[in-house]
């Protein structure tokens, strides 16, 4: 194959690695403006080049064939340096300035990432920030996002990251509460105390707990039920019974000893604990007015990491 054919297939090449990541042509082409039948063409012409099938075509779904999971690789690295290009002029840029459009979930942005703002748009007043305040997984790519936050020990493939703070969960309740009702002794005690939980869905009503390998997961009852930290702290502070809270929401409270914690020798799990990773896209050379933002947080944030985290990549 000559240079320029491999030059001129570049194009196909990138709405081939579109389409895996979007996961079917019609949104390729709503991402790239272009119609479906256009991508579908694009596709079809590089596995011509090629002589292989890339794609399985189905009604509901695309799966790659194994030339086609090794070919994606490549046209994924390949979109991947050219993104690295383009960012080369802003990473040289001496004043950081534009946009920064950040995910990130609800409780984590008001209570952690908000107080911050002030400082960084003073230090940095030609950056401005949008904060995108959902508890949902966003794709950084569709929705033309440059970070997102997300709490997980298992960082999505495709992303780079950086640790940002350990969130873990605490049972708490106030002083007065316990002195009415007692103190468990151990999380089944739980099932007869009055608790303040999450209510999504039917799973955040069972409260798990590990010590030293044993876990042990009990279902609890409550008559306040909301999906947002502040609120279930609020219902603590007024003695409502035991919440369930990030160690963050609950820290000043418990400063000043309006709530303690119960079950200190256990540990606390939930589906919202865990590390709090800043992800984007995998560029070597990120933006100047991303790289400040991300370090700006990771600095403010660093008393609260663990010793062990590093950065992914």
């Amino acid at each position: 194959m000559s240079i320029n054919t491999a030059l001129d297939s570049l194009p196909d090449m990138a709405a081939f690695a579109r389409v895996v990541d979007a996961g079917s042509f019609s949104a390729a082409a709503r991402q790239l403006g272009v119609t479906p039948s256009a991508v579908s063409r694009q596709v079809a012409r590089l596995e011509d080049l090629l002589r292989v099938r890339l794609l399985e075509r189905t009604t509901r779904k695309l799966r790659l064939t194994d030339a086609g999971q090794a070919a994606y690789t490549r046209c994924q690295a390949m979109v991947s340096a050219a993104r690295e290009v383009l960012a080369l002029s802003d990473t040289h840029t001496e004043v950081p300035k534009g946009l920064v459009r950040v995910s990130m979930p609800k409780a984590v942005c008001r209570l952690v990432v908000h107080p911050l703002m002030l400082g960084f748009l003073q230090r940095y007043p030609e950056v401005d920030v949008q904060l995108v305040v959902t508890d949902r997984a966003v794709d950084l790519f569709e929705e033309s996002l440059d970070l997102a936050i997300r709490i997980t020990d298992t960082p999505p493939l495709g992303l780079a990251g950086r640790p940002l703070m350990r969130i873990r969960h605490l049972a708490c309740a106030s002083p007065q509460y316990l002195a009415q009702r007692g103190t468990p002794q151990h999380p089944r005690d739980l099932a007869q105390h009055s608790c303040l939980y999450l209510g999504e869905d039917a799973r955040d009503r069972h409260w798990r707990f590990q010590r030293a390998g044993e876990r042990v997961q009990v279902s609890v009852q409550g008559r306040y039920i909301a999906n947002h930290s502040e609120i279930r702290l609020e219902g603590a502070l007024n003695h409502l019974g035991i919440a369930s809270l990030p160690e963050f929401t609950a820290r000043q409270a418990l400063a000043s000893g309006e709530l303690v914690t119960v079950l200190d020798d256990w540990e606390h799990q939930t589906d919202y604990a865990g590390m709090a990773w800043i992800l984007y896209p995998p560029n070597r050379y990120l933006s100047s007015k991303v790289r400040v933002w991300i370090d700006y947080i990771a600095e403010h944030l660093a008393p609260q990491m663990q010793p062990h985290a590093a950065e992914k990549d």
